[in-house]
């Protein structure tokens, strides 16, 4: 790799030597000079992950580099964010994540973590907001009454699905505010907590709803609330906690790009810039809409206030839900 130092030798010899070109220029200019690598804390074909896969398409198609996504499901995210975290910080491993969960709300949730969730990281800038969505299936429950009325009865002989820290903390919170005492059933995949839940196996689950697009549609599923106080423009037809009646209740899942601390703040910020370039791109636009989230453009420095932020929220959150750490 040229560095400043083989600059500035290798023109002493020279009596009309070009101006130095500043390292930082040459960071940029030269990146990615390889494989990018994108984690995915999802299973293949999960809703969530095809999040990963379209930015990771997208960021090829900007670049012109070669991408690839590499699945490390399982632990709330924590085995894909300690991948990514103890990757080289080069610029070419890449983490997209819903860093409201997997960076802040996890450092709650365990006893211990392998990383620290904000300091083993560079935070490059933000993409957009969704919330989770409290999901049953219609024919059981219509109302978040019916099926508050229906946990109530049943105490610890009803249940919940979760595969995320949003959903097991929104559904403690919405267990507190009504003194539910709904069990919890942790998932580490999708297929099998959706088939129980159509089975009627558990009650109901707190989900990305792009995970459920489909049932949504067709009517197999319906979502009774979001776990945001505020429904979403591009989830119409679910309200929010407010309205539904889970005033106590506001979570919101930013999606957000990070590279493993110490990558050079040039590489930094040619993917700040170009990530958010294609924050605003048509094809982004629209893969929101179809996804149910709605644009969040940001930088590097608000994406570290917003985590500082959502790191006083989810203490507030624990608190309310009465969660102990794992």
């Amino acid at each position: 790799m040229i560095t400043r130092r083989n600059l500035l030798a290798g023109s002493a010899g020279l009596l009309a030597a070009p101006a130095i070109i500043p390292a930082s220029a040459l960071a940029q200019s030269d990146y990615p000079s390889g494989q990018v690598k994108f984690y995915s804390m999802f299973p293949p074909g999960a809703g969530a992950d095809t999040k990963i896969r379209f930015f990771a398409a997208r960021f090829a198609a900007k670049t012109g580099a070669t991408t690839v996504v590499e699945s490390r499901p399982g632990a709330f995210g924590n085995i894909a964010t300690e991948a990514s975290a103890r990757s080289k910080p080069d610029g070419h491993t890449i983490y997209i994540c819903p860093s409201s969960s997997m960076l802040v709300a996890n450092r709650y949730l365990f006893k211990k973590l392998n990383f620290d969730p904000i300091n083993d990281f560079e935070h490059i800038t933000t993409l957009h907001i969704f919330a989770f969505a409290l999901i049953v299936k219609p024919d059981r429950f219509k109302t978040l009454q019916e099926l508050t009325a229906h946990l109530k009865q049943q105490g610890d002989k009803a249940s919940y699905g979760t595969l995320a820290a949003p959903g097991f903390v929104a559904s403690e919170i919405y267990k507190s505010k009504f003194g539910l005492k709904t069990v919890v059933v942790n998932y580490k995949d999708q297929g099998p907590l959706m088939n129980d839940l159509l089975a009627g196996t558990i009650d109901f689950t707190f989900i990305d709803p792009i995970t459920v697009a489909g049932p949504l549609r067709d009517g197999r599923l319906k979502g009774l609330c979001m776990a945001s106080a505020e429904p979403l423009e591009n989830v119409p037809g679910i309200p929010g906690a407010r309205e539904a009646g889970i005033p106590d209740l506001n979570i919101r899942n930013f999606w957000s790009v990070h590279v493993p601390a110490k990558t050079p703040k040039a590489i930094c910020g040619r993917l700040e810039t170009v990530f958010n370039e294609i924050a605003v791109e048509p094809e982004t636009l629209k893969f929101n809409k179809d996804t149910g989230a709605d644009l969040l453009k940001g930088n590097s420095k608000m994406l570290r206030e917003l985590l500082e932020t959502e790191t006083r929220n989810w203490a507030h959150y624990v608190k309310i839900a009465n969660i102990q750490p794992m």
